[in-house]
């Protein structure tokens, strides 16, 4: 996938390009963090820096807005997902989804596919 400006005009014409597309240009493939056993990958980035995507993830850190303490909780599954109402039939985890766990439902607020790490907070039933 790229992120290269279109190579039409807004009338419909072909747009001259002056360069070849460029590394910097192409967009990561989408990673959709499932459940099950842990799996994560490591990807080099540009300046060397390393991104960590969630590929299956079993346990969550959820924080419990009233003691402000946080605790490791098994997924169960996946009750709601605003991104795609299909998520929540696959069991896809991104941010924003709530998710059944061990200590209550809770609302994901990290990016699975780019932080490395299933974070959530309780919600109230």
């Amino acid at each position: 996938m790229s992120r290269n400006k279109s190579m039409r005009k807004p009338t419909g014409g072909v747009l001259n390009v002056p360069r070849k597309k460029k590394k910097y240009n192409f967009a990561s493939e989408t990673i959709f963090t499932k459940l099950g056993p842990a799996k994560v990958k490591a990807v080099r980035t540009r300046g060397g820096t390393l991104k960590f995507n969630v590929l299956s993830a079993s346990y969550a850190n959820v924080i419990d807005p009233k003691t402000g303490k946080s605790q490791k909780a098994e997924i169960k599954t996946v009750s709601a997902n605003p991104a795609d109402s299909q998520f929540v039939r696959r069991n896809i985890v991104t941010k924003n989804a709530v998710i059944v766990t061990s200590a209550g439902k809770a609302r994901v607020t990290s990016r699975p596919g780019q932080d490395g790490v299933v974070n959530a907070v309780l919600i109230k039933e």
